[in-house]
């Protein structure tokens, strides 16, 4: 990998690592085609104890965002209170009354999917489809996140590379995880990676971020998997995968002047559902104290209609 030459590393990564037309030129899935309803079978035989975890950071003013890209944290206001159905303000007969509020926020401010329509690679988007086409002021009028909703539940596997590899389970800034650190953490945890799995990457940036405060977690310095894992990521035929950075791929990037260069090969090119800022810490605890590291994961994104991203609460039963 010459690391002054990002435009040519990423040209031959998406070459090499193209799905383009492996699904037909109308595919808007990607990777989530290798989750098939075989695959479904086998991550719900996976639950014993009914143990359940979600892998979700709380949505609320308190979240990881600083307000780069126009990014914000959610704000939460409420339409009816308990103070207005006690003050008899609502109107409503026999004494019923209610509370309602709203939610505003930008799709990926937290534990959140990148949609298909997200990352495009000069100019293209998944499939090779033109992305001043595909994605307009309309939203991503062809692979927007809606259509993923019903499919992303399956096999899912925890990869504690902070357990493994790091100190006191954490992961330096800066640190990036190879195809080498992947393969040594699955054999340490007794599971194998493979075909349609939903793959779940600790880095422990969470837990420090939680201990010394948000500072730059979202947008700054962070562990995460190496641009040299683009060949593990598709050679697996993973469905997804998810990591509790910001940002997926470590930062500062392997390259000078580059720019997230393993989302320009993953989402247009791969068609890598790709999961970022969510929370395994519980579920890694539980997976250190009975060793088992595979489970059911269900973690359908909100079917927001032409949106290139989605919240989303992902929970593991084990």
């Amino acid at each position: 990998m010459n690391r002054h030459d990002p435009e040519g590393a990423i040209a031959e990564a998406a070459k090499a690592y193209s799905n383009w037309g492996r699904w037909g030129e109308d595919d808007v899935l990607g990777t989530l085609n290798f989750l098939d309803e075989a695959k479904r079978r086998e991550g719900a035989a996976l639950v014993r104890r009914g143990a359940s975890f979600s892998l979700a950071q709380r949505f609320d003013m308190n979240g990881p965002q600083r307000g780069w890209r126009r990014r914000t944290n959610p704000v939460h206001t409420m339409l009816d209170t308990g103070t207005d159905a006690a003050l008899g303000n609502q109107g409503f007969p026999h004494g019923i009354g209610g509370a309602d509020d709203v939610i505003a926020m930008p799709l990926q401010c937290s534990t959140q999917w990148d949609g298909l329509g997200h990352i495009f690679d000069h100019g293209k988007a998944w499939n090779g489809r033109d992305a001043a086409r595909t994605v307009t002021s309309d939203g991503d009028l062809v692979t927007g996140i809606e259509h993923m909703a019903p499919y992303v539940a399956g096999r899912g596997v925890l990869l504690d590379v902070g357990r493994v590899i790091g100190t006191q389970g954490e992961l330096p800034d800066g640190f990036a995880i190879t195809e080498e650190h992947l393969t040594a953490t699955a054999e340490a945890h007794g599971v194998t990676v493979g075909r349609g799995d939903i793959v779940v990457v600790r880095t422990g940036r969470l837990a420090r971020a939680r201990r010394e405060g948000w500072g730059d977690y979202a947008g700054g310095d962070s562990p995460g998997l190496s641009f040299t894992t683009a060949s593990w990521l598709h050679r697996t035929e993973i469905a997804a995968v998810a990591t509790d950075t910001w940002g997926f791929e470590v930062r500062p990037n392997e390259f000078d002047g580059a720019f997230q260069p393993l989302h320009q090969v993953a989402i247009p090119n791969m068609g890598l559902l790709i999961g970022e800022m969510w929370d395994p810490d519980t579920l890694a605890e539980d997976c250190a104290d009975d060793g088992v590291y595979e489970f059911w994961l269900t973690a359908a994104p909100l079917p927001i209609t032409g949106a290139v991203g989605s919240p989303v609460n992902p929970v593991a039963v084990k």
